[in-house]
């Protein structure tokens, strides 16, 4: 029999977000030799009610179980020694802020597996959040176009019960005929195209987005190669700049001599060449005002991304002059942010339900039946109190402690 336990997600600012819902719970018990237990919480967008209704215990401690679920990085007191958890770490860049948490996770000896490193044999991810970062990270750019602008007032993503209530909102949005540009090309920026759409914004290429004049709100798609070069001037292939960023430079100015409102949601490696610099923002040209930053890297690729914002206060003013970060909306020459960390947490009911779903279809099944494809090993960062050979470059990481 193995045992599976969803731990109370611990971290603060709170997430509501589930790993499995109720109704999956319930699935996923049903199947013989696996057996659900669900550790109390007051703060789950599903309560512990809707779990003890689908038959599935609800307890204050999980110790006993083998495999513990979790969504965010568990804080350190609520790690259990030991054990196989799985919670998105963030210690892969080597994020300062979770040198802590890793070293503490050798030292507790437990096998930690991070959903953002579990892939399968293409190196695509199997499972994410990633289209519901998009949704709700592109909403709150329109959110915050709006207030910087005193455009129209729309409900916060948050306030509402899930995806088809948000949708009731699209109506109200009422733009002028801005440039929106929207970087990367996976799972969140399809997710911010559906707002766009949604919304009822026209797409045009990267081409006419520079080229033409329009009387209506647009929006374009930039990928890695609208706006990087080779170093060399050779011709851009994909493969290349993701396996050597470092042979590329960027040439995203063009773009930001046009556009109003930016949507970051590309990944970003630290060898790669960053959107722009804050001298640029400084330029009689750049146009940029609202950066709606997705990928919330800081200090990353976008110099005005100085820090998270957060659900109670969402967007902050980035002063180019003097590099700092100032109240909201408190001076035109400023740049607006909006870099919440943890966006999908603004509709955890639809984030948590289809996370569940690919967990179930797509994670699971190697973890409970041998992993003979390496799926659950490729993505184990820790165990039996070492880094394990795929991520030992992660040791200078953890001895600095």
């Amino acid at each position: 029999m193995t045992k599976i336990g969803i731990i109370k997600e611990g971290k603060i600012p709170i997430d509501r977000r589930v790993p499995i819902t109720p109704e999956q719970a319930k699935h996923l018990s049903d199947n013989p030799g696996v057996e659900i237990k669900i550790q109390s919480s007051d703060i789950r967008c599903f309560p512990d009610q809707d779990y003890q209704e689908a038959g599935i215990e609800v307890a204050e401690s999980i110790d006993d179980c083998d495999i513990i679920l979790g969504v965010k990085e568990v804080p350190i007191e609520n790690l259990i020694p030991g054990k196989t958890h799985f919670f998105f770490s963030h210690t892969i860049k080597k994020q300062d802020y979770n040198q802590g948490l890793i070293r503490a996770v050798i030292d507790k000896k437990i096998r930690l597996v991070d959903w953002e490193t579990l892939t399968n044999e293409s190196g695509n991810r199997i499972i994410a959040f990633g289209r519901w970062a998009g949704i709700v990270g592109a909403y709150n750019g329109i959110w915050t176009y709006g207030k910087r602008y005193n455009l129209f007032d729309i409900r916060r993503a948050h306030e509402c019960f899930d995806l088809e209530d948000l949708k009731t909102e699209f109506p109200k949005v009422k733009l002028p005929a801005i440039k929106i540009a929207i970087t990367g090309g996976g799972r969140v920026a399809k997710g911010a195209i559906e707002v766009l759409d949604g919304i009822g914004i026209r797409r045009v290429t990267p081409h006419d987005f520079l080229a033409e004049r329009f009387d209506e709100p647009t929006f374009t798609l930039l990928n890695s190669r609208d706006y990087n070069k080779h170093l060399q001037g050779k011709e851009f292939h994909r493969n290349e700049f993701y396996e050597h960023p470092e042979n590329f430079k960027g040439d995203f100015l063009k773009f930001a001599k046009v556009t109003d409102l930016l949507i970051a949601s590309a990944f970003w490696h630290p060898s790669a060449p960053v959107l722009f610099h804050r001298q640029d923002i400084l330029r009689d040209d750049f146009d940029i005002r609202v950066i709606a930053d997705i990928t919330c890297d800081i200090e990353g690729s976008i110099p005005s991304t100085k820090k998270p914002s957060t659900l109670d206060a969402p967007i902050y003013d980035y002063n180019p002059s003097d590099d700092q970060v100032e109240e909201a909306l408190s001076d035109e020459a400023n740049i607006t942010v909006m870099a919440i960390d943890n966006l999908p947490c603004e509709l955890p009911r639809d984030a948590s339900e289809s996370f569940g779903s690919q967990l179930i279809e797509n994670v699971l099944p190697h973890l409970l039946n041998g992993d003979e494809k390496n799926i659950i090993k490729n993505a184990t960062i820790t165990e039996n109190g070492l880094l394990t050979e795929r991520y030992k470059y992660l040791q200078d990481y953890v001895d600095s402690m």
